[in-house]
């Protein structure tokens, strides 16, 4: 089973992009995201733009994904502990001493895997062009 996690919350080309990746990397793709509370918490007061049950709905009808988990606390380190995944994977964005639940994963033998970052994709960039605020340079894209 493989595991990865986000907010997801506008879904674009990298966020597609990282699920298929993950998704071949085992029979199972289970995705964490975060519900609406721990969004705002995260990024604050104006997200998620969309709820936590478009989101998921969103998630669900993809073909490389098998489950949508919520969780409400701000990391899913209590999700991974319960789900045991035998591979953990994020974006680009980090790196592995950076990822939540890699030890847990490692220690139990699992792989932590980071997928290359998507050019020129990111929620925030989409928002920045949403709003008026022409091309942005940030890449987080969850």
């Amino acid at each position: 089973m493989v595991f990865t996690n986000g907010v997801f919350d506008l879904l674009h080309p990298g966020h597609v992009d990282l699920l298929v990746a993950a998704r071949a990397l085992g029979d199972h793709l289970v995705v964490g995201i975060n519900a609406d509370e721990s969004v705002r918490r995260l990024k604050g007061p104006a997200r998620p733009v969309r709820t936590v049950a478009d989101r998921a709905y969103v998630l669900g009808a993809l073909d490389a994904v098998d489950a949508v988990v919520v969780f409400d606390e701000d990391t899913p380190l209590a999700l991974i502990e319960a789900l045991a995944p035998d591979v953990l994977v994020k974006g680009g964005d980090y790196t592995e001493s950076t990822i939540v639940g890699a030890p847990q994963v490692r220690a139990r033998g699992g792989r932590v895997v980071v997928v290359p970052l998507t050019e020129g994709q990111s929620t925030t960039a989409v928002l920045e062009r949403i709003r008026g605020g022409g091309a942005a340079a940030g890449a987080r894209g969850t």
